[in-house]
């Protein structure tokens, strides 16, 4: 930001043009979510990438609001800008602005320590094309990034390069783009134990033991069977049931037919509501896509909320194929008070 407010003395005049030019814009010439209104917010209306957007720009103006405090404790940094203090030098937007472009040009190296895991990449945004699918990546080289390609290129092609294993909200939110064939694409089911529940103590050791997963795209099954020994825990209501599963080496309950309908039942309810959530069919996205006048925010945005659905509905589609698979459907689920909660 001070450099910019030098203009065209600065050394760095070129590329922060360049910066200020792409405004974060990735390869489908949109701009980061961080910097769109209220409204285009709204196309996201549904997604858990809405609610992170609003996060990290919480995040951004805390880094703004500490700016000066940083002036104050380190004036040293700031000797060569002889300004005013940070925030009455520099506007939050144009803050908001000038992290945003930074961000746009941060890629993961391979192959490096972690400390050195993350590089500032001036040309990346403008001439690569990220893929979350290709060979092809940055690695550190000699104080350098260096790019080797997995594929004769011809002259005008784009380069493409991995962009790490990053889920589609955070390119989204990171470079301004979705990629429709990313296997590590994610949604986050978080289920918690009720407090009230009197073996809650003993539960969450079990819990603790065992870990949690994230449902990845193409793996919705596996995800499925992954989450139903623990929702089955929150339906143990015997204490000596709750001694067998402390004693076992895995999250091990005794299932019988209406305990198991009651814990299916509840998470196709939870898959149900969640796509609920979104104002949007998957019919209706694919229409929206379709449409090749869309708006560049509006269809990024399509993308992003169709896969999640896509997610969803494998995630519903699992459940359901083992409620089909029960020996007794005239059971009634079994009442349970201390359900676990799902969110």
């Amino acid at each position: 930001m001070y450099e910019k407010k030098q203009g065209k003395k600065s050394f760095w005049y070129p590329y922060i043009r360049e910066l200020d030019r792409q405004r974060g814009r990735g390869q489908l010439a949109v701009e980061s979510p961080l910097l769109w209104s209220d409204d285009e917010l709204a196309y996201l209306t549904g997604s858990p990438t809405k609610a992170e957007i609003l996060e990290r720009a919480e995040g951004i103006k805390r880094e703004y609001n500490e700016l000066d405090t940083v002036w104050f404790m380190a004036g040293s940094l700031f000797q060569q800008y002889p300004y005013d203090i940070p925030t009455e030098a520099f506007p939050f937007e144009i803050f908001k602005q000038a992290f945003v472009a930074v961000q746009s040009c941060v890629v993961h190296l391979q192959k490096v320590p972690l400390a050195r895991r993350f590089a500032l990449v001036p040309l990346g945004p403008p001439l690569l094309a990220y893929r979350s699918n290709c060979k092809a990546m940055l690695s550190a080289v000699a104080g350098a990034v260096e790019l080797v390609v997995d594929r004769p290129y011809k002259a005008g092609e784009p380069i493409v390069v991995w962009c790490g294993p990053q889920p589609n909200s955070k390119l989204l939110i990171n470079y301004g783009f979705v990629d429709d064939d990313n296997s590590y694409d994610r949604l986050v089911v978080e289920a918690a134990l009720n407090t009230e529940d009197p073996q809650y103590q003993d539960k969450r050791l079990v819990v603790q033991r065992n870990g949690k997963l994230s449902v990845y795209a193409g793996k919705e099954k596996e995800a499925v069977s992954d989450m139903l020994p623990y929702l089955r825990l929150g339906y143990v209501s015997d204490p000596s049931e709750m001694q067998s599963v402390l004693s076992s080496q895995g999250p091990v309950c005794p299932v019988s037919s209406c305990m198991e309908r009651a814990v299916l039942d509840q998470l196709a309810d939870y898959f149900k509501r969640r796509l609920a959530g979104y104002p949007t069919t998957l019919n209706e996205d694919e229409s929206l896509l379709s449409d090749p006048n869309l708006n560049p925010k509006k269809r990024v945005a399509t993308q992003l909320v169709r896969l999640e659905k896509k997610i969803l509905h494998a995630c519903l589609q699992a459940t359901m194929d083992l409620i089909d698979q029960l020996p007794d459907h005239t059971v009634s689920p079994c009442p349970a008070p201390y359900a676990p909660l799902l969110k």
